[in-house]
Formats: C-alpha cells, structure tokens, sequence
C-alpha cells in the first residue's frame, strides 16, 4: 500500500482518491498522475486491501481495475452497491468487450476506461467523476438547507449607521479565509451575515453548509459533523464538513457543542484534517468555518462550558451584529421588504402600514429582535392587516411628536412608563406565553427566538416557563 499527499491544484476540487490495481507500475503510474491534483491518494492491490482502506476512511472515487486478484472488481463493486456505498468508480481493464462494458456499467460504475489509455483520458474521466461527486454533495447540502428552512439569500436590510457599519465589517471579512466569529442575540441575522460572507468571498462558488448546533443531539453530533467509517455490517455516513468541502462551514449557535466535539472541531481548525468517528485515518479538509453564537462565550469558557482554545480560535474576527432596538430606524423599511418578500410567497394581499401603527413598532423592544418582526408581519399578512395586539399590551401613547396619545390596544392593560427594559421582556414573554397556554415551542416561535432561548431565559427568573402568565 501506498500513499502520497499533496496540495490540490486551484482548478481540481479537494478529494481523496483510492487506486485498486494489482499492477505495481500501473498503481504507481496513477498515483503519481492524480496525487499533485487532489488532496490524497492512497493505492491498494486488491479489492480485500482496497476494502480495509476504505473501512478506515471515505474516498470522493476508487480508480478500481476490473481484473484483480482474488475478489474481481466487478464483484467488489457490486457488494459495495448493495452495502450502500454511492461513491463515484471508475473502472479500468485491459480486456474488455461491449458486454463487460455493459455490465461495468449495471454494476454501478461511473466511468469506464481500457487500457492502454492516453493520460488525458485518464484524467478527463477522474475529473468529471470528482465534479460529479461536488454536485452531488451541493445537491445534498441544498435539500437538507431547504428542508431545515434554512435557505436564507436576502440581504441584511436597513440604512442605519449600524447596519452600514455592519456591511462594511462584512465586505472587509470577506476578503479573507480567517475564522469569523458573529455574536448578537437570536434574530439578528447573524446566518444572513455569513451568507453575506461567502458571497462575497472566494470560496463563493462552493457550498454554504448551515449548522445549528443546539438541534444536534450530544450523542450524535460528531456523527453528524465529521461522518462515520463504513463497517462490515454499516456503509458509514459522510459529516457535514464533506460536504462543506471548498466552501463554508456555518456553525450556528456553537456555543451548544459538547465538549468532546469542541475538541474534535479544535483539530480540524489546527491541522485542516477530521477523521470521521471509528475511523483510522485522517482525511484533509479545505472549508471556511464560520461561528455564530447568542451566548457570552467569553462566561462559557470562565464557566467550563466551552473551551478556551477553541474560543480563540473561533474569534480570530469577532463581529457583534445589533439587536434591532438599536437600530429601530430600519423598522419601516423592514417592515415593507416583509411585506414584498411574504405576500408573493404566501399568496396573500399585501397592506401598507400607516404610520401611525409604524410608531407603535418603534415603541417596541423587539426581544426577538428581526425574527420576531418578520414574524409579526407573516402573522398580519395572513389576518389582512398590521397584527399590534400581538405586540406587548402596553404600547400606548402616540409617539409621533407627544402631542397625542393613541387610545389603547385591544386588550391592552397600562403599565408604569419606568419599566425597565429586562422587565418588560419579561413580561411579553410571559404574556405570549399565557397565550399559548405554556406551550413553549410554539411561543418561542411567535417571539422568534429557539426553545433553548426561552428556557434560558425563563429558568433565570427562577420559575417553570409553563407558570408564567
């Protein structure tokens, strides 16, 4: 066995390759060939060795020939098939005829070469097979973002001086391959700034792989991440980070990563490799990682929640994005990319919010931040009209220029004008809360920000969220 890496070149994309031929010059042949334009190559001279490499790791394509000793690679490709591997082979043999070639091709094979073969052929025939396997991975990158809800190509709206000092920060990042670290509260766009990010980086043309680490179960997370090597009995699975390949990694909400994937991510920033859970071998990776995160990292790591190493490894560029009631001169105009942006969608009539009700908003704190108001404008879209009551009940007075106050809210119930901002949270939580008779999923989606938010917040004020009212 064999194995020889070096630098992928700029026009091949980053792969690992596995050369099955029993024919030590025909094996060296290719490994020199194919191992300056991508990320590995390993070489095997049977399917049985061939088979044990790839236990230990996942491979973008087998280079497989189909007369080998022992175990065939007609016969090996067809019990990979059946064992679930979907990996692109390209088959190669000196003795061939249009029936082998037909049955090379039922078996599951990408690519049929015979030899002698010109080195062209050769790698025009790798080379698609390696696109193929980038297609592929977009493909399964692009279902999954749709089917999570995740897909989210608008821009950061607004023309405060926050959000255009925001832009400006983002522009700036993008033109680097650093490790970006956003920090803000839920729902102030913080994976609108990362696809902001890679749009406008390099790496544009590859995937944008969204990741929110709170879904992820702390028994499974590393599974999901870094993949699992195949078994006699399991063909494995490959992580999310194969299918950032050449592209963005956006960790949302990494602060909740157990400790043991912490350490695993650690490496992977260090060293550019991952090995895939019960695997042997390492396996090179080239992506951007990019971090979000609503907590205080910095308390995280003084509590022992999260690694300090991988802290500043993440923060290489921090950038805080702002909550909206800092920016709440971009509510207007949010409001009505809302309105444009839904109603198409929903296939409902749009309305125009008068400025009146805009001056509610203003009033408003806005705890889920943008979420919350795209939120508020989906909610008013379906009942015909700018749903206020939904908003805290005590949004009373006009707030044009004081001359007038605007008559209460349905439902509405006064409240001291000194409350403080913490405490009218609160109680909007509470009382949305109230509405939903606890049911806390339901209410942390009417607030937009995730079910672990809201019990983190609730469990700060001492009692069961279902209490609240």
């Amino acid at each position: 066995m064999q194995q020889i890496r070096h630098n992928p070149l700029a026009s091949w994309p980053t792969s690992s390759v596995l050369v099955v031929d029993d024919e030590e010059g025909m094996r060296n042949f290719l490994v020199k060939t194919l191992a300056p334009r991508c990320g590995q190559v390993l070489a095997a001279d049977s399917a049985e060795a061939g088979a044990e490499l790839l236990r230990r790791q996942r491979f973008d394509l087998i280079v497989l020939d189909i007369s080998l000793p022992g175990k065939t690679g007609l016969a090996w490709l067809r019990e990979l098939r059946t064992l679930g591997h979907s990996g692109e082979v390209v088959l190669i043999t000196a003795f061939a005829d249009l029936d082998t070639a037909i049955e090379a091709l039922r078996a599951g094979a990408s690519d049929f070469i015979l030899k002698p073969f010109r080195v062209t052929q050769m790698l025009h025939a790798v080379h698609h097979s390696l696109e193929r396997a980038r297609l592929a991975r977009e493909n399964y990158v692009l279902r999954r973002t749709l089917a999570q809800g995740h897909l989210a190509t608008a821009s950061l709206v607004g023309d405060s001086s926050a959000l255009q000092q925001l832009r400006h920060e983002l522009q700036r990042v993008a033109g680097v391959d650093s490790t970006v670290l956003l920090s803000g509260e839920s729902g102030t766009g913080k994976e609108l700034a990362a696809h902001a990010i890679h749009r406008g980086s390099a790496r544009a043309a590859g995937p944008f792989v969204p990741v929110n680490c709170a879904l992820m179960s702390p028994e499974t997370v590393e599974a999901e991440l870094f993949g699992r090597a195949a078994s006699a009995a399991d063909p494995g699975r490959d992580g999310l980070l194969y299918y950032a390949q050449g592209g963005v990694l956006f960790l949302d909400e990494v602060g909740e990563l157990p400790l043991p994937a912490q350490a695993a991510l650690l490496r992977v920033l260090d060293e550019r490799r991952m090995r895939p859970v019960g695997g042997e071998q390492q396996v090179a990776v080239d992506l951007r990682v990019i971090a979000a995160s609503n907590r205080d990292l910095q308390r995280e790591v003084a509590a022992g929640r999260f690694r300090k190493d991988l802290y500043y490894r993440l923060q290489v560029v921090e950038l805080r994005l702002p909550p909206l009631r800092e920016h709440k001169e971009d509510i207007a105009q949010l409001v009505r990319h809302f309105i444009a942006d839904l109603a198409p969608r929903l296939g409902l009539m749009p309305f125009e919010a008068r400025p009146r009700e805009l001056g509610y908003l203003m009033q408003y704190d806005w705890p889920g931040n943008v979420r919350e108001l795209r939120n508020l404008v989906e909610r008013s879209l379906i009942l015909g009209s700018l749903n206020l009551s939904a908003l805290y009940p005590a949004m009373q007075s006009e707030p044009a220029d004081g001359a007038t106050v605007a008559p209460p809210l349905p439902g509405a119930s006064a409240l001291p004008t000194t409350t403080d901002l913490q405490t009218l949270e609160r109680r909007h939580i509470q009382a949305v809360l109230a509405s939903v008779q606890g049911d806390k999923a339901r209410a942390a989606q009417l607030l937009g920000i995730s079910k672990r938010t809201l019990e983190r917040r609730v469990a700060e004020w001492g009692q069961d969220a279902g209490e609240a009212g």
